[in-house]
């Protein structure tokens, strides 16, 4: 009987093992000590409380409740089960706790989020003077919340002899990764004698999460070449084409599809959604479509969601609509995630109605908006300067609970500012006690003053940014000197600029430039802004625009002639800078200068550009 069971479970075939039982049982075929573990082992697997409490019962009629070996396994079924009280009730009452009853504790509290508890157990153990072993050392590892707890437990593995154990080598490696210390991660790996896939799998997963795509492929390489036992898993290939997606090496995808169609898995659902989103995040959406259409059958609401975000990534908006719509006959229901896909994927494409319209399908189908739904709406409302609409989400996110959160905050801050109302940016600004060290949340308030021509105010919350000991970046320094520009601060532009490069060891850009080369032309130091166009390496057609409306405020004609010339060559399309050159000359009494320009837009055949202004209807 146990043997039939055993083999059952092993090959998967959980409810057929029950059903045995069930029948033997009726058949008054008593069960021996050895017949229970892989049955409560099957219960876990289909996550069935019921039937799990319906074996304990048999247990404790047969008289075996008090067995080591079952009540081990009794209590690791209630553990994955969820079911804390019955699993300490059954682990209080066990005669003579072992190495594997404690290690079943510690392993089912760290895998529910009881940290504490697991290193209690663990402690008890000590205490209780029992010698841990590899198991015991490989199990609490991911209890550690801390790198320095985490390294204490390194140095007793290494006491106890079993630091390049594969099993507790792994479980170093993955806390060295969730500690953020992934050269301690890869050197752990270097070390290990001997790598089995879940190793190959930690090593990777790290680094992806360290944000070391690039090492991934590496990694996954160096397992295809090591040997044949050590072939990629599902794991192994999802990380990797992650990677691909983050990278967006469509070459190397397209190479690791290779590997999955060769080894038969390309209908794995996990296999199959992960190629759907590299595809899709490497713009060859089409690809992803095609192998969507493939999984027909093997599709789970993920694979659908992915699906759907891949296409309003790629502008198929429509395609995702009738995809969405499609749900329904596939029998399911779109969840939040669906829902967020299809608002997010609006509002990031323009079309802010559209993203209000399933917002409101969304609140009908009675989903519940999440932090990500109402920071993806929110942009919608600065195009489209719907202050009603947006002050309807604030509304929201307060019921919620979330208008505190950081990113909800600055997203908020953001709205009101690109819809003129600084003052509601400010009430929430000021609302926080203790300010984000996050530079977004102050560039929010920075850009936006700057935006709404306050920019003695602008200036004022970079100086509030400083004494809180926020360390601006680089989008911080450009509404900053844009601040300065606007309100003739040379000096205190040129210190910021100094200060970026000097003080917080940023490189500036292209951006920055512009701003320094429109603060000097707005001061009349031409010259200076020359200079400093001269020494940029492949200056844009933007900074020469700039000197040359500051030629214009100067009636410079010279230097605006020879920024025009330049536009010219950058942009031989566009009219305009002979437009302003022709009216520089016109402003000096150049009229025959003024008049040769004119023929020169006439002889090129350019043709100004017709304005437009758009107005919302309420």
């Amino acid at each position: 009987m146990k043997q039939q069971i055993l083999k059952l479970v092993t090959k998967g075939l959980y409810k057929e093992a029950l059903h045995l039982h069930s029948q033997h049982h009726k058949d008054s075929l008593l069960p021996n000590k050895f017949t229970f573990p892989p049955l409560f082992k099957a219960c876990a697997k289909l996550n069935s409380p019921i039937q799990g409490q319906i074996l304990h019962t048999h247990l404790i009629k047969t008289g075996f409740s008090h067995d080591i070996y079952a009540a081990t396994a009794l209590t690791d079924t209630y553990m994955k089960l969820h079911h804390f009280e019955y699993a300490l009730k059954v682990f209080a009452e066990m005669p003579g706790r072992n190495l594997a009853s404690l290690n079943t504790m510690i392993s089912g509290f760290w895998r529910n989020g009881y940290w504490e508890e697991a290193l209690l157990v663990f402690k008890e153990m000590i205490f209780g003077l029992s010698r841990p072993n590899s198991l015991t050392i490989a199990t609490v590892l991911p209890a550690c919340q801390s790198l320095e707890l985490g390294m204490q437990f390194h140095s007793l593995a290494v006491k106890l002899g079993v630091e390049l154990d594969v099993y507790v080598a792994t479980s170093l490696l993955t806390m060295y990764s969730k500690c953020e210390e992934i050269v301690l991660a890869t050197k752990m790996f270097v070390k290990m004698t001997n790598k089995n896939v879940v190793s190959y799998n930690a090593l990777a997963t790290g680094l992806l999460q360290n944000g070391v795509p690039r090492m991934v492929l590496n990694v996954f390489k160096e397992m295809r070449d090591s040997s044949q036992e050590k072939q990629p898993n599902t794991v192994t290939l999802v990380t990797v084409m992650s990677a691909c997606a983050s990278l967006l090496y469509l070459q190397f995808g397209r190479q690791v599809h290779g590997v999955v169609m060769k080894a038969e898995m390309q209908f794995y659902t996990m296999i199959g959604t992960a190629l759907v989103d590299m595809y899709s995040k490497c713009r060859a959406w089409r690809w992803g479509y095609d192998v969507f259409k493939e999984m027909d059958g093997n599709r789970n609401l993920i694979t659908w969601n992915s699906m759907i975000a891949g296409l309003m990534l790629n502008n198929q908006s429509e395609m995702a609509v009738a995809l969405f719509e499609e749900l329904e006959f596939e029998g399911m229901k779109p969840d939040s995630a669906t829902w967020n896909s299809m608002i997010s994927g609006f509002s990031q494409l323009g079309k802010g109605f559209d993203a209000f319209k399933y917002f409101e399908k969304m609140q009908s189908a009675g989903v519940e908006p999440s932090l990500k739904c109402f920071t993806s709406l929110l942009p919608a409302c600065s195009v489209l300067s719907a202050l009603k609409q947006g002050k309807e989400i604030h509304g929201h996110a307060t019921r919620s609970g979330i208008s505190k959160e950081e990113f909800m905050a600055t997203a908020l801050i953001d709205m009101y500012m690109k819809c003129g109302h600084s003052s509601c940016a400010r009430k929430i600004f000021d609302h926080f006690e203790s300010k984000p060290d996050d530079p977004a949340f102050w560039n929010a308030m920075i850009s936006g003053y700057g935006r709404n021509g306050e920019n003695e105010s602008a200036l004022e919350i970079f100086d509030l940014m400083q004494e809180d000991k926020v360390k601006p970046n680089s989008a911080t320094f450009i509404c900053v000197l844009s601040s300065c520009s606007h309100t003739g601060q040379v000096d205190r532009g040129l210190q910021v600029f100094r200060m970026m490069v000097e003080d917080c060891d940023l490189s500036p850009n292209l951006e920055h430039f512009g701003c320094i080369i429109d603060l000097l032309g707005r001061c009349g130091r031409l010259e200076e802004a020359k200079e400093i166009i001269q020494e940029m390496s492949d200056p844009p057609a933007a900074v020469f625009a700039s000197l040359l409306g500051a030629c214009r405020c100067h009636l410079n004609y010279e230097l605006g002639e020879e920024m025009a010339m330049k536009l010219s060559e950058l942009e031989p399309e566009n009219p305009a800078p002979f437009v302003i050159l022709s009216d520089i000359y016109a402003a000096v009494g150049r009229w025959g200068d003024a008049e040769r320009i004119r023929q020169v837009i006439d002889d090129r055949g350019l043709r100004k550009f017709p304005g437009f202004s758009s107005i919302a209807v309420t």
